[in-house]
């Protein structure tokens, strides 16, 4: 069954075509949500609120892109409206992360390189949205430019320099908030 004949079954209310669609991308999106949230807790809110924008807007996918672009644009959208709204709602925000930090381990990260992958999720948290946006689609999904450029909605050539800018950033936050930790 093609993606057309999965959201067409799903506008009309076919449950398991749903069912199909969850199974195929559910890891993905929660493995993304969790790269920006880095709580489990959160990351399940966030893969269930876009499951249920998917469901809400089905027929609102026009095949400019592909499903999984699409699929990948609402998880980053809703992933960072979930973490401004966490932000202003939570008045002990640095105690509450740093503690959440410490017992976050992504689910695509060696089992060797997870204390340096907490440094580098530590970091990643300063980026500016757009960057931390192609840095965690490019390095840590491990997705084609071309596809990140698709899900931002910019050119391939801004993906580029955002990731440009995006190493730039973490590379200078890392030497200087961990001077002693070696390249």
């Amino acid at each position: 069954m093609d993606e057309e004949q999965i959201l067409n079954r799903i506008i009309n209310g076919d449950e398991e075509a749903f069912e199909l669609l969850y199974k195929a991308y559910s890891d993905k999106v929660f493995n993304t949500s969790l790269s920006y949230c880095k709580n489990r807790q959160d990351a399940e809110e966030v893969t269930q609120n876009v499951f249920v924008k998917i469901y809400e807007k089905a027929s609102t996918f026009k095949n400019k892109s592909s499903l999984s672009t699409w699929i990948y644009r609402i998880t980053v959208n809703t992933s960072l409206n979930f973490l401004k709204k966490k932000k202003r709602f939570s008045l002990f925000k640095n105690l509450q992360d740093q503690s959440e930090l410490q017992d976050f381990h992504h689910p695509g990260v060696i089992l060797e390189q997870k204390e340096n992958a907490k440094l580098l999720f530590r970091v990643i948290d300063y980026l500016p949205d757009r960057q931390k946006t192609a840095f965690i689609l490019s390095y840590i999904e491990g997705l084609p430019r071309q596809e990140v450029a698709d899900i931002m909605e910019i050119s391939l050539k801004s993906v580029e320099s955002l990731l440009q800018r995006a190493k730039q950033n973490l590379r200078s936050r890392l030497k200087n908030n961990y001077p002693d930790r070696r390249k």
